[in-house]
């Protein structure tokens, strides 16, 4: 028996027979790429019935394809979106295409998920439209992800703002008899800035440990014990650790040049602790050095040390004492 083709040409059994396996290879092929999209792949009629459902569908929205087929797709629509739904009917019966749709859906378990939908009008033999194929992709963590990068810029934004303006005002606060000193002096003081934040990046720029920017603010002073330092550990936010690591960066350049560490046997001790009214208390005192004596006028380091803490809401007091220089701050935290 032989059957005429679309054009009236007598096709054998045999040709027949190899068109209907390479129709079903294909329809095989298509049927597993399908199901094994991680993409969920539904169709639904005109009406917004599931009619299938693929396994990367179950995985994304949680419902069998059991639990599912049959079902009105607004089962993973949030309430307040039920809106949505009626619009791409409305635009699938006119034969449009929704492309990378990005919008809300709801799981099995009620958690919300961000998803792109793309979504194409089925049409029958006849090229009538009787439903629609729709494909989401669960986009969640892309979402999560596209928001922390906004927030991290934002804070960097910030946190540069915040670094550039310390900077800026210890540059202006900065005078020297010479361009050498004033360079040395300006130098001093942003590596000051720039110790602390090396810190930051070790707890993600939450803050900084006191005893961490103690120890490298005083570093070049701990031999044979000059430098003691002693507190609880404290957790410092970035700006007020960049004010207390500046302010020991003065003390310690001041105690190096006329005070206590300019002398062999004079020694610095800084202990911190927290107050009853909750504010951080640190104690820098010197000892062993030359009679501290009451300036006549501030000098430029007390003023740094002042608008540091100041800035901060923090106090400052000076006691120039015979044995040497102590300096006392309270700030909040």
């Amino acid at each position: 028996m032989t059957q005429n083709n679309d054009v009236g040409i007598a096709r054998a059994p045999e040709q027949i027979e190899a068109a209907l396996r390479e129709s079903e290879q294909r329809l095989r092929w298509l049927a597993s790429i399908i199901e094994s999209s991680d993409d969920a792949i539904v169709s639904k009629n005109l009406d917004g019935v599931i009619t299938s459902w693929n396994g990367g569908a179950e995985r994304i929205f949680g419902y069998s394809a059991s639990e599912a087929i049959g079902q009105p797709i607004t089962i993973v629509i949030p309430q307040d979106r039920q809106g949505e739904e009626r619009e791409i009917l409305t635009r699938i019966r006119r034969g449009e295409r929704v492309d990378h749709f990005e919008t809300v859906r709801q799981r099995k378990n009620g958690v919300l998920i961000a998803v792109s939908l793309t979504i194409s009008p089925v049409k029958d033999a006849s090229g009538r439209i009787v439903g629609a194929s729709k494909i989401a992709r669960d986009i969640t963590e892309q979402k999560k992800n596209q928001e922390l990068i906004v927030t991290l810029a934002r804070e960097a934004e910030h946190r540069s703002k915040n670094l550039l303006a310390n900077a800026i005002a210890t540059v202006n606060l900065s005078q020297s008899s010479s361009p050498e000193g004033l360079k040395e002096i300006i130098a001093g003081r942003v590596q000051a800035l720039a110790n602390v934040c090396s810190l930051f990046a070790a707890t993600r720029w939450i803050g900084a440990e006191i005893s961490e920017i103690a120890t490298q603010e005083l570093a070049p002073y701990f031999e044979r014990k000059r430098t003691l330092i002693d507190g609880p550990q404290t957790l410092l936010a970035p700006d007020l650790a960049q004010a207390v690591a500046v302010t020991l960066h003065e003390l310690a350049t001041n105690a190096a040049k006329y005070g206590a560490l300019s002398k062999s046997d004079g020694q610095v001790r800084l202990e911190w602790s927290h107050a009853v009214d909750g504010r951080l208390q640190l104690r820098w005192t010197e000892t062993g050095g030359p009679a501290a004596h009451k300036p006549t006028r501030k000098g430029l380091g007390s003023r740094i040390i002042e608008q540091m803490i100041v800035q901060q809401k923090g106090e400052v007091r000076f006691d120039w004492r015979k044995d040497g220089l102590v300096c006392e701050i309270k700030v909040p935290v």
